[in-house]
């Protein structure tokens, strides 16, 4: 007999849509997560954190279903949908200790439902050490770094025993190597929980490198969801190729299978659109060749740790590419190793 699936932990969206006044904040928002960590990337205002409120009941949205461990989740009042929410500047309270500030979704419940106080001292110990913040229980949070405020923010997610953590941008108000070494535990964090997690970020490298999918939205639309090598290896646009991480662009054209790019020209990939193009590739997956190849003009090489950074010109556009060959100034040609064609944007 076949062993029943467990969908206590699936998140079904279905038409989400919310507009504030004449601003479509999501428009038509379909997408699904099970106990995986799904990544919420996109520019400023493109819906990601308008779709987070909606999932922590802060915001009810126009139209369109969310169900999530198979209950209507619109229907169920925001306290009562063990959702563990975590904010960018920590929202702490600052007359509490760290203790109490973990303890405080238990303390607040009522009759049967809140814990004794013997389990909630055992679950905030217990969440504590989970988040390394062993022995700072006493601490309040102006004597804590950003780190561990953040730490003490998801240890309070977790106190209630959440079925889905939402992360509003958690690591925004630090700095960069705090937020890379937070990156991987918190990946670590989430596997050990065993939730699923919907995280907000406009940070590329955090998304692919954070989440089992990613979901990328512009001006309230979900654009694209997958893998993050997926995504990054097969972008849908120049949109997302651009904003997956750095690019340079070149106008082209495709005519009887070739695609030309100034003076070269060579096979136009499969699939690729007919007539004027957009070529993207990335700045470090170019060679210098000594034929072939784009024509540029060198104007400028600088040295970053292993990596020259080399500006050039070509058609009168300025590119800035990355190699580990040098390079002269002057007159050259370059190759992209792969490349993508889009139709050509105003």
């Amino acid at each position: 007999m076949e062993a029943a699936t467990d969908h206590t932990h699936t998140l079904t969206i279905e038409g989400l849509t919310k507009s504030f006044g004449r601003v479509c904040a999501l428009d038509r928002v379909s997408l699904s997560a099970d106990r995986e960590f799904l990544a919420l990337l996109g520019p400023s205002g493109s819906g990601k954190t308008t779709l987070l409120r909606v999932l922590a009941g802060l915001e009810t949205p126009d139209a369109g279903e969310v169900c999530f461990g198979g209950e209507d989740y619109l229907a169920i009042p925001a306290r009562q949908r063990r959702v563990g929410m975590v904010f960018q500047h920590y929202a702490l309270f600052r007359h509490m200790t760290v203790a109490q500030n973990v303890a405080f979704g238990l303390e607040v419940r009522r009759g049967r439902d809140r814990p004794m106080d013997a389990e909630i001292r055992r679950r905030v110990s217990n969440l504590l050490d989970l988040v390394h913040l062993e022995g700072l229980d006493g601490r309040y949070p102006a004597q804590l770094s950003g780190g561990q405020r953040q730490r003490v923010a998801l240890a309070r997610a977790l106190a209630i025993e959440p079925k889905m953590l939402l992360l509003d941008e958690p690591f925004g108000a630090l700095d960069a190597q705090v937020r890379r070494d937070l990156r991987r535990w918190l990946r670590d964090l989430h596997d050990r929980a065993g939730v699923t997690t919907v995280f907000v970020t406009h940070d590329q490298d955090e998304a692919l490198d954070l989440a089992d999918r990613v979901a990328i939205l512009r001006d309230g639309r979900l654009v694209q969801i997958g893998g993050p090598q997926s995504l990054y290896d097969d972008p849908a646009s120049a949109f997302i190729y651009d904003f997956l991480g750095p690019s340079c662009r070149l106008p082209g054209v495709v005519a009887a299978g070739a695609l030309r790019i100034g003076d070269w020209t060579v096979a136009a990939p499969s699939g690729a659109p007919s007539g004027e193009v957009d070529v993207l590739f990335r700045p470090d997956e170019v060679d210098f060749v000594p034929a072939g190849g784009v024509a540029v003009l060198v104007r400028a090489v600088a040295a970053r740790g292993s990596e020259l950074r080399i500006d050039c010109e070509a058609g009168g556009q300025m590119l800035e590419l990355r190699a580990r060959q040098p390079a002269a100034l002057g007159p050259a040609r370059v190759a992209p190793r792969r490349f993508k064609v889009y139709p050509r944007t105003a």
